[in-house]
């Protein structure tokens, strides 16, 4: 028995992926994230095992922002996870907008907790009783901290790896100010970060703008977003958030202190927080992927590269299949010496053949083919994984002709990206036109009077159910457009320009709506 199941699996991989990303988005989507080792299910639904691959992801990221916010002068901090129903409920405003997603923890063993406690879902709450108690005077401000979290969101019917979750991973950073200027302009230097994060890591083109009044963060003075595009289902997705708390938290937990200029009054202070969470990697996945499996961007690959020794059959001389094997484990050398993330695939029980769908299933940016005549010759040849280009190159030269060729597969990717995402934003200045490039799986950027009312009007009259005998769910992507962000490059505003909606009021600014996970 063992011996089949072991050979089922392997056949598994031979075959790949079986769904088109054109005919089945979400088939495909499950396949690229499972045989592309990214994650697996658990027994526990909207929770997912993050493999190495998605993880060593998600580790660079850190890496990169953790040198980031540090010069910023944010230090990491990490809180409980656990929040009593006293303190949670202390910001009602808030914790309305959490209120359905809470998981509470109600027992030990069979006994009834005196008072349940909730599971996080955020950690405002949790941090800013303390932030009063370490905030004594004005010199204790700034007070900016960040930590590396999981949180758990429970409430939702429709769970999608890395996009939605039960229990997912992010960063949360939380900073107290003396003055607003100081707390605005850390949150737009936290944005750019962010958007730094998708384009110059993930190679995934955003659009950097301020959240509408009805999508901004609960409690928050403003809410600033990059928001992605993915082109397959034609929908936005919120890429990460940076939010001006202004001064509601401060005041509700009494972080304050005596004006330094001599003022009668105290002082509340300005608050921020800003997250991102490891649903990055899924825009990634969906946004660069194929229907040979999984593709990923150099800079936060696991393995940039692998070399796969070729034409080793029965008939070739023993020297020569050494001279090959040889000249493999030198490249692997060289190539690690040179910083970049090797491997080989020495497996004498698969065929090239196999071995190269399996690198191209598993994402790796760099496929090295070495041969009994490319050792003679002193070549290789390298297959770069998101275009299928074929390469030849001199052995001697890899050190320094691999790292740069990753760095244009990087570059090729983002600019791919982005030439796609800019097709997928189209002006309308009509109703007409709005619904129509909508319906065509685009986003739509149009004038708009900024109010909820308008807000509202715009995404029950663009609504469209998938079937309408089911229940809709209030966040599935089929429902009709919402505000994504009123973007900061504005295009120029015609000093007459009214509602796309059609209704005669003054347009206040160019807003980008769409349909949104």
């Amino acid at each position: 028995m063992p011996p089949k199941a072991a050979k089922a699996k392997n056949d598994n991989m031979l075959i790949g992926i079986t769904v088109n990303k054109e005919d089945d988005f979400s088939g495909w989507y499950q396949q690229i994230v499972t045989k592309g080792e990214m994650l697996d299910y658990y027994d526990v639904s909207g929770c997912y095992i993050m493999r190495p691959p998605s993880y060593f992801v998600w580790e660079q990221i850190q890496e990169w922002f953790n040198i980031k916010i540090k010069k910023l002068g944010v230090k990491n901090a990490y809180f409980p996870m656990f929040v009593s129903s006293r303190v949670l409920e202390k910001e009602k405003d808030h914790v309305e907008g959490f209120a359905p997603e809470v998981a509470w923890v109600t027992k030990a063993g069979s006994s009834d907790l005196e008072e349940p406690v909730a599971i996080r879902p955020t950690s405002e709450t949790v941090m800013y009783p303390y932030y009063a108690k370490w905030v004594r005077s004005h010199r204790d401000l700034p007070l900016k901290l960040n930590q590396w979290n999981s949180v758990v969101r429970w409430e939702f019917k429709h769970p999608q790896p890395f996009l939605r979750t039960r229990e997912f991973l992010w960063q949360e950073g939380h900073t107290a100010h003396l003055t607003a200027k100081e707390a605005e302009d850390e949150v737009m230097a936290i944005l750019d970060n962010y958007e730094k994060i998708y384009s110059e890591l993930l190679a995934v083109p955003v659009i950097k703008g301020k959240k509408s009044e009805k999508e901004k963060f609960a409690g928050a003075l403003f809410t600033t977003t990059v928001e992605g595009f993915i082109p397959s289902t034609g929908r936005g997705i919120q890429g990460a958030t940076s939010h001006c708390l202004g001064q509601n938290f401060s005041k509700m937990f009494d972080i304050s202190v005596e004006d330094p200029n001599g003022g009668a009054d105290k002082l509340f202070a300005w608050q921020n927080s800003w997250g991102l969470s490891t649903r990055v990697i899924g825009v990634m996945t969906m946004t660069h992927s194929d229907n040979k499996g999984l593709v990923l961007p150099p800079r936060v690959a696991h393995t940039q590269a692998i070399i796969i020794p070729c034409g080793l059959t029965a008939k070739l001389a023993a020297e020569k299949r050494a001279a090959v094997m040889d000249a493999s484990a030198a490249i692997e050398k060289a190539l690690s010496e040179a910083d970049v993330r090797v491997a080989s695939d020495t497996r004498d029980t698969y065929s090239p053949g196999w071995k190269f769908s399996d690198a191209e299933l598993r994402g790796i940016p760099l496929r090295i083919e070495v041969g009994p005549r490319d050792v003679e010759q002193g070549k290789i040849v390298a297959v770069r994984r998101d275009n299928g280009e074929k390469i030849v190159m001199d052995i001697a030269d890899l050190a320094t002709s691999v790292p740069e060729l990753l760095e244009t597969i990087q570059k090729d990717l983002f600019s791919k990206a982005k030439e796609t995402f800019d097709k997928h934003v189209i002006k309308a200045t009509t109703w007409d036109d709005f619904v129509k490039a909508l319906n065509a799986g685009n986003l739509v950027l149009a004038p708009w009077s900024a109010s909820i009312e308008t807000e509202e009007w715009i995404k029950d009259n663009s609504a469209r159910t998938v079937d309408p005998n089911n229940e809709a769910d209030d966040k599935a992507p089929s429902m009709g457009a919402k505000t994504l962000c009123i973007p900061f490059e504005q295009p120029e505003l015609a000093a007459d320009a009214v509602c796309v909606t059609g209704s005669g009021k003054k347009a206040d600014n160019w807003c980008l709506f769409g349909r949104s996970y």
